[in-house]
């Protein structure tokens, strides 16, 4: 409802103008003796500000996620442009008085419209500079380098199986990351050809992943956006998880990922990286060798007579001498417990005096 009230305001200050504008004296009150077709000039001045208007609303309209970012990037845009244009006005200033330019309303109304023309493009000019840049500003003295500093959290830039996978969602909504989630813009074309595709698997995991970011997206307590990363025509033409690793040392964020092959090529990259399924396999529940468990086994397994049954956690559990007890619960005893990055198994044996009916 604010931001209307901000349009509706902005409508009436842009016809506060024009009729500001056209009152005697005003800047559209053009004399009929000094300028030809002055009609012409003040309905092309009316033009002008209705599209003043629209610009600014369809550029608010096709621009619905804001950033503080670019709009200190433009601000200071405008600032340094406005400077720019001053000296090369001044200067241009200089060399109509070194001609001895006769004064006339005809030649002022010229040179006001360069300048105005040279403040609009030394503004344009900054503008795209500073939000191009914004990652790679210098202040530069002869020997010496002053890079940007981070401060502040980095923000994690997730990739496509971590979407779908979902866990991030559940994660996320506990309030344990403080850190802004970012998906870019190519991981989320990925997940929309992925939902497009013709093999019904490939469909349901890509309309998953779109689920999963409409949810987290509806959550106030997360953090999270689509951003348009600036990448060069060779990083874009790289297969997706090297634009990530590109846009990870961009942004000086990490990744969060459960893709095996991705952790370990950003892990040589230098970039730092959150696989989930490790992170998972961290909040399990410890086991020591020697602990008794109580589990139920529900199936055989590989080697002859063990017996397979799996924690609340999904931890599988392999019991020796346990295939007797397929379909009961049963106490164990813990001997080993296998971990790697894929997950995490633990080994048991079993008393058959201890079976349960």
């Amino acid at each position: 409802m604010l931001i209307w009230a901000v349009r509706i305001l902005f409508f009436l200050v842009v016809m506060a103008v024009m009729l500001l504008g056209f009152r005697e004296g005003g800047a559209f009150d053009f004399d009929i003796d000094d300028v030809e077709d002055a009609p012409f000039y003040q309905l092309l001045a009316v033009v002008g500000c209705f599209c003043v208007f629209f610009l600014g609303i369809i550029i608010d309209l096709l621009v619905p996620r804001k950033r503080v970012y670019a709009f200190a990037g433009i601000f200071f845009g405008v600032l340094m442009g406005l400077v720019f244009g001053m000296l090369i006005n001044y200067i241009l200033d200089l060399i109509y008085e070194s001609h001895n330019i006769q004064p006339h309303q005809a030649i002022y109304t010229a040179q006001n419209g360069i300048k105005s023309m040279v403040n609009i493009l030394c503004c344009y000019i900054t503008i795209t500079f500073i939000l191009q840049t914004k990652d790679d500003f210098r202040f530069v003295i002869p020997y010496v380098e002053f890079s940007k500093q981070t401060k502040g959290v980095m923000p994690m830039i997730m990739d496509t199986s971590v979407i779908i996978d979902g866990r991030i969602a559940d994660i996320a909504s506990t309030n344990i990351i403080n850190s802004p989630l970012v998906v870019p813009r190519f991981v989320l074309n990925e997940l929309q050809t992925i939902a497009d595709s013709a093999d019904r698997l490939k469909r349901n995991r890509g309309r998953r992943g779109l689920d999963m970011l409409n949810k987290m997206q509806g959550n106030v307590n997360i953090d999270i956006s689509v951003q348009e990363i600036s990448l060069t025509p060779g990083e874009k033409s790289e297969p997706v998880d090297l634009q990530l690793v590109s846009t990870a040392k961009k942004m000086n964020g990490k990744i969060i990922t459960n893709d095996y092959n991705l952790n370990k090529v950003a892990t040589i990259r230098g970039v730092n990286v959150i696989n989930i399924n490790d992170l998972a396999n961290a909040l399990k529940t410890v086991v020591l060798p020697g602990e008794v468990l109580n589990i139920r086994l529900i199936k055989p397994g590989d080697q002859h007579d063990q017996g397979v049954g799996y924690l609340e956690d999904g931890t599988m559990v392999v019991v020796e001498n346990g295939r007797s007890g397929i379909g009961r619960e049963v106490d164990i005893m813990v001997t080993s417990v296998l971990q790697k990055s894929s997950g995490r198994m633990i080994f048991g044996k079993l008393d058959g005096k201890q079976l349960r009916g």
